[in-house]
């Protein structure tokens, strides 16, 4: 008996490491939450739309030139935030799909996440001894309307893993935190998804690293949860 009470004990701690007493995401989950990406047709519709749902308005990020995709911030901590992307209107459209599926958008939508990481060569080499592929390691960039030019690395952001419930991996290195200049007001307290093959998906997760919980669910999602002016809110 006392071997059962024991063994319950520590599956009782491992459950607490992934989750707290609310069945909320762990603190150890949301640092690696770099920034969620909320895709949009419409640009100022989605600005407009999360305005009216958290009561505060993004701020302009800048263009991705060539990409022909553009977005507006929200700072959802000091080294997390809010990218609401679409198509930019000064920008031609691209002889290429735009990413994260903007073209075939109907009405803005939470579709995908980006979790921080280092040494990003590492992690796709790790990722694919579980058969995870997230793709190479790319270069990126872009230009603040103040002029200040930021740079990063990460792995492919169009690379959908598990239908972008499995993120991709970004490295800002030198460069300042978009959520340092992003507009305030808010901050990511949850997030959590479904998925049709929930215990697939938890398993590529959990052999990166991240322990996002995982519900069965009738179409992929990611949900995350928001204080912001308007109370609590949920993303989807």
């Amino acid at each position: 008996m006392n071997s059962r009470i024991r063994n319950l004990a520590f599956l009782a701690a491992i459950f607490c490491l992934v989750t707290n007493s609310n069945g909320q995401a762990s603190a150890d989950l949301l640092a690696r939450v770099d920034h969620l990406v909320y895709a949009t047709p419409d640009v100022k519709n989605g600005v407009e739309k999360l305005h009216e749902l958290l009561g505060v308005t993004a701020s302009p990020g800048g263009q991705h030139l060539g990409a022909g995709t553009c977005n507006w911030l929200l700072s959802l901590g000091p080294s997390t935030y809010l990218e609401i992307i679409g198509p930019d209107l000064e920008q031609p459209k691209p002889d290429f799909p735009r990413i994260f599926g903007i073209d075939e958008l109907k009405a803005p939508k939470l579709v995908a996440w980006a979790a921080n990481g280092k040494e990003l060569e590492k992690i796709v080499t790790d990722a694919e001894q579980h058969r995870i592929m997230l793709g190479k390691v790319l270069a990126g960039g872009r230009k603040r309307p103040d002029g200040t030019v930021l740079s990063w690395h990460y792995t492919h952001p169009g690379k959908v893993v598990a239908d972008r419930i499995v993120p991709f991996f970004i490295d800002w290195g030198q460069s300042q935190h978009p959520s340092s200049s992003a507009t305030k007001g808010a901050s990511l307290v949850d997030l959590r998804a479904e998925h049709p093959e929930a215990a697939r998906v938890q398993k590529m997760l959990s052999d990166l690293g991240l322990n996002l919980s995982v519900q069965q669910g009738p179409e992929p999602a990611l949900i995350a949860t928001i204080d912001c002016p308007k109370g609590r809110v949920e993303l989807r």
